[in-house]
């Protein structure tokens, strides 16, 4: 798994104070006395634990400052029910209650739910290809990994982009300088224009009265569904120019319908 150096704003993490075994000992004694000063300590000490953690979560996908401050929850949660009788480290007692608490965000706030069997398969997935290409230097075939996991191959692909990050509609792809191409402007529109006969009859009206070039891309546009891309090609032009000619003719025919 990628790792990466996590930045926090307003936080220098080269200088956060790392305790050493007996310090946080003599702290938690003075905290269950009832110091509070000792448990701002305790917090500050093992921040560093929680970057740590912060550094297998990919930073592009996620916002660090956020994930972070989620992460000092779960430490605190790990200090307010830590015990010296139970013979462990701090650290080792705050790792999963700090991750469980990043976990339980990314999953509340994710847009997208998944079940968690298709995510556990993924994993499974995952885990197996990981195991067969560091024993035998190869990738597994999906036949194989079908077949290891008792499962249909065609749930393998259905299993591992459930790990994916949902791409808005609206996701910039492309800019040269100009008119900004969107995803949404990638895809064909399927849409049935027959549902509404009065905005049909405005619309013709308005398409006899633009540039013959605009009517052209509208209609492939949205009658035929090409994308943006085959019409560049078939009028061998750029897509940012079909892009600028299709806003300006949608632009005309709102002002015409209206």
């Amino acid at each position: 798994m990628a790792r990466y150096k996590v930045d926090i704003t307003g936080i220098n993490t080269n200088e956060l104070k790392v305790l050493t075994s007996n310090q946080t000992i003599e702290l938690f004694k003075k905290y269950r006395q009832g110091d509070t000063q000792a448990k701002e300590e305790l917090i500050n000490g093992n921040l560093k634990l929680v970057l740590s953690i912060l550094r297998s979560f990919n930073k592009g996908k996620f916002n660090m400052d956020d994930l972070f401050q989620v992460g000092v929850i779960g430490l605190i949660k790990a200090i307010d029910n830590f015990d010296l009788s139970y013979n462990l480290k701090l650290s080792t007692y705050a790792v999963p209650l700090i991750l469980g608490e990043i976990k339980r965000y990314i999953r509340d706030n994710t847009s997208l739910r998944v079940s968690r069997s298709i995510k556990d398969l993924a994993y499974a997935i995952i885990n197996f290809k990981e195991t067969y290409f560091n024993k035998y230097g190869i990738e597994p075939t999906n036949a194989l990994i079908a077949k290891e996991l008792d499962i249909e191959e065609y749930k393998i692909a259905i299993a591992l982009d459930s790990l994916k990050e949902p791409m808005s509609i609206y996701e910039p792809i492309y800019n040269d300088g100009g008119d900004t191409i969107y995803l949404m402007d990638q895809l064909a529109d399927k849409k049935d224009l027959n549902s509404d006969k009065d905005l049909l009859i405005s619309l013709n009206r308005a398409l006899s009265k633009i540039k013959k070039r605009e009517k052209d891309i509208l209609m492939a546009r949205y009658i035929v569904g090409k994308t943006q891309m085959e019409i560049a090609k078939s009028l061998n032009i750029s897509q940012a120019q079909v892009s600028r000619i299709e806003k300006n003719a949608i632009l005309s025919l709102k002002r015409m319908i209206k």
